[in-house]
């Protein structure tokens, strides 16, 4: 069976000005590929600005064919958090279950997750998935997303069964 290949987007204005590390980012990476068994195959960091997020996500959907795409900031009510608004008119298909399922799972351990307004779907055969910017937030959606992620993936690809990897326990 192929690898998941990944994609990691970081949507930050200050990271991708080298004025702090991606944590976020990091903390993604080392989850795919240590905890999960995937290739992280696609990784950069991006201003807050729509039509770099967009040009990502096309070129990672469209190009590369990757099977999953995770971003990490820009869900907040700032006026820069423009992710979701990149992301909504790229998805074919969204999947609202993924998006309310990480708020509720958020809303446990803090109520400022009611504040995040990612999304989730499907460009092609890409899942597309808006993570927090919190290093913390981005932990406690892995956490749960680890054990739906391999199912999402053998869907997309109309296979019967999980693709090869680990599945995260919470």
């Amino acid at each position: 069976m192929e690898t998941v290949r990944v994609g990691i987007l970081t949507i930050s204005d200050r990271a991708a000005h080298g004025i702090y590390p991606d944590e976020s980012g990091a903390i993604l990476r080392k989850r795919m590929v240590e905890e999960m068994g995937w290739t992280v195959a696609q990784y950069a960091v991006v201003p807050d600005e729509i039509e770099a997020i967009q040009r990502t996500l096309r070129a990672w959907c469209d190009e590369e064919g990757l099977d999953l795409i995770l971003t990490t900031g820009g869900t907040g009510l700032g006026p820069r958090d423009l992710t979701p608004e990149a992301t909504r008119p790229l998805l074919e298909r969204e999947a609202p279950g993924i998006a309310e399922a990480l708020r509720f799972h958020s809303l446990q351990h803090t109520p400022f997750a009611m504040l995040s307004r990612g999304i989730a779907g499907v460009r092609r055969r890409t899942l597309i998935i808006n993570l927090p910017g919190s290093p913390r937030a981005v932990q406690e959606a892995m956490d749960l997303l680890g054990r739906v992620l391999p199912h999402a993936i053998a869907m997309l690809r109309g296979e019967a069964h999980p693709p090869t990897g680990h599945v995260l326990r919470a």
